[in-house]
Formats: C-alpha cells, sequence, structure tokens
C-alpha cells in the first residue's frame, strides 16, 4: 500500500487481485467487521482495522447492514480458518466476491499513528510501487450518495403496525429499519432523489433522515427538500442524516482530521451528567458555533465536536453517532423510544 505522500508500507495481498485507489481511514472497532464492511458510509474508501485479528468468525449474510462497497480493506492479521457455527464463508473469499483488495501483514498501528498525526489521506493498494501518484493525489469522493441509495420505493411491514415512517435513504444501515419496525413502526424506504411531496404522499407520522457517505454539503438538491420538509411532520436524523438536517437549518459542517470511527466514542450531555459509549463512522461534523437554529443535545467528550441537536420549533432530532449499531453498544437505543413519543404527540 503506497499513501499519497509516497509512504510505502509492504504486506501480502489477499481478496480481490487488483490496483485500488481510496481515500484511507481507520476505525477502531474490536468487533463487528462485518457490519464495517458492509455499512455504505465507507464508500469510496480504503478501510484500516486498529485490531490486529480480523475474520475469526468468518462472514455471516445475516448481520450484513447493506453493500459491500469499500475501495480496499487493510488488516494486521487475516484469519483463514475462522470459527462459529453461523459463518458462511472466509473474509478472503466474500472480499474475492466483492471485488475488494485486500492487504495483511503489513504494520497498522504504524498506519494508524500516521494517520493521527497528518490527518486523512488518500493510498493505494497495488502490486507493485507506482511511478507516479498523480491519481492518487487527486482522488476524491464524489456522487456518494446517489451512488448507494435504493432505486425504488420499499415498504417494510410492522406486524402490530402503531405508526407510519418515511426513511430517506441517503445509504442506510439495515437495523434502522428493524429498530423501527420492531416498535411497530411501518417503514417506507424513499430513493435519496425523493422530493418533500413525494414522501409526504405516504401520509407519514414522521421521517427519517439515514445516514450515509461523503460530503453533506455536496447534497445541495437533498439539503433544499429538507427545508421543505422542516416543520411539516418529526424528524429523526442519524450520522449524515444529522448533518443534512442541520445544513437545512442553516448551520455548516467541516472535515475533520481523521473522523471518528469505532464503537467505543463518547458522546456527553450537554444538559446533563451522562456520557454514552457509542458507534460512530463519520468523517465531517456540524460546526458547533454555525447552530443558530437549534441546541445542541451531545458533545464528543473527546474533541467537543457537535454530537447532537434538538430542534423543538420544528418538532425534530439528530446524532451524529449510531443507536441503532448492532455491531457496537446499545446505550443510545432509547432515542429510537423518543422519536416513537414524538410521533405520538404529533
Amino acid at each position: 500500500m503506497v499513501l499519497e505522500d509516497g509512504t510505502v508500507f509492504e504486506g501480502y495481498s489477499f481478496g480481490a487481485q487488483k490496483r485500488s485507489v481510496g481515500e484511507l481511514v481507520f476505525t477502531t472497532g474490536m468487533c463487528g467487521y462485518i457490519e464495517t464492511l458492509t455499512d455504505e458510509s465507507y464508500y469510496g474508501q480504503i478501510v484500516l482495522q486498529t485490531f490486529p485479528m480480523i475474520g475469526n468468525y468468518g462472514i455471516i449474510p445475516e448481520d450484513f447492514e447493506g453493500e459491500c462497497l469499500l475501495k480496499g480493506y487493510v488488516v494486521r492479521e487475516q484469519c483463514v480458518n475462522p470459527s462459529n457455527f453461523r459463518c458462511g464463508e472466509t473474509l478472503d473469499s466474500f472480499l474475492k466476491e466483492k471485488d475488494v483488495p485486500g492487504i495483511y501483514g503489513v504494520d497498522t498501528r504504524a498506519i494508524t499513528k500516521k494517520i493521527r498525526e497528518h490527518g486523512v489521506m488518500n493510498a493505494v493498494i497495488c502490486g507493485e510501487i507506482p511511478a507516479d501518484l498523480t491519481d492518487v493525489k487527486n482522488y476524491r469522493i464524489t456522487g456518494a450518495v446517489e451512488s448507494v441509495t435504493v432505486g425504488e420505493k420499499k415498504v417494510y411491514k410492522a406486524q402490530n403496525e402503531r405508526l407510519r415512517v418515511s426513511l430517506i435513504d441517503y445509504g442506510a444501515k439495515r437495523n434502522i429499519i428493524r429498530e423501527l419496525v420492531k416498535r411497530g413502526c411501518t417503514v417506507t424506504v424513499f430513493p435519496a432523489s425523493a422530493s418533500a411531496e413525494e414522501i409526504l404522499s405516504e401520509g407519514p407520522d414522521g421521517v427519517m433522515l439515514s445516514n450515509g457517505p461523503g460530503d453533506p454539503a455536496e447534497n445541495s438538491a437533498q439539503i433544499n427538500e429538507l427545508k421543505r420538509l422542516a416543520g411539516r411532520v418529526p424528524m429523526f436524523g442519524i450520522c449524515l442524516g444529522h448533518q443534512l438536517l442541520a445544513l437545512a437549518m442553516g448551520a455548516e459542517t467541516e472535515k475533520l482530521k481523521y473522523g471518528h470511527r469505532g464503537a467505543n466514542q463518547p458522546a456527553r450531555e450537554t444538559e446533563g451528567l451522562r456520557t454514552y459509549i457509542t458507534s460512530q463512522n463519520h468523517g465531517y461534523a456540524v460546526v458547533s458555533d454555525s447552530v443558530k437554529q437549534g441546541r445542541i443535545s451531545f458533545v464528543n467528550a473527546n474533541d467537543g465536536t457537535c454530537e447532537g441537536i434538538d430542534y423543538p420549533r420544528i418538532k425534530a432530532f439528530s446524532v451524529q453517532f449510531h443507536p441503532e449499531a448492532s455491531a457496537g453498544p446499545h446505550d443510545t437505543a432509547f432515542l429510537f423510544d423518543r422519536f416513537i413519543r414524538l410521533m405520538e404527540e404529533k
């Protein structure tokens, strides 16, 4: 693997045998690599796992969160003989199927320290050191949401329907749908290109704004539709949905030096005493000082960045972290219950 500054890390190839350029990021999760591999928020990125051994329980399709859209996968050690009664295949065979190249046997600790010091940078996984790194240096993730959203409307029925939710899919994790359905919500999933009128045509009790990849400010059409939805129906935003709602309400976003990715990120209440351990995956954040039309509800206990905003005037709220994280802590699952109460009050 060669970084855009020319630094070379030699290792062994597994997965797809191909050259691939992407934005190199690291995640600190000690488990949940299947959910990481199938998290569409990683679209266009080469993902490095800081935990030393990956693949020890194989690949379990029932645990997928979406499609595997990584540009590459970096691990210290890959397990070639997984042991789990639910295992369907090995990590190597899965990456081959999904056409994702991997590299193992590299010093993942040294790479992580380099990213933390210099910030996120581009990289290429390849068979030989390239003479020209122009394409690596110029690589940018663009059109991310359009590349991952559903192609058409889908409905997920609740057995005992209490409420109806319209979910705008910016790259949604499947567990968002599961969390809503098990609480009695019939969920209608809309493509990210859906208009406010289309979303409201189903007569929803609330609108869910999903997670997703890329630069939030790039999604001007989606931001405009959220402006038109604001105040008309209760809303709950997660990750990218949180950022897009903030932009629609006049705030700004910025790219973080190396982002927050992992299952042990502390989010502290701004009005209260609790700090929650959360699962996160994002490279951008809402600029706290730019929030004028809402109240910041959570901040990251490590760096103080905005982790949540409440909008009482329009009956909406959002969080940067993932309360639906099936591979991470369940500390903040209560936020789905809060969304239910907000819809019932309507």
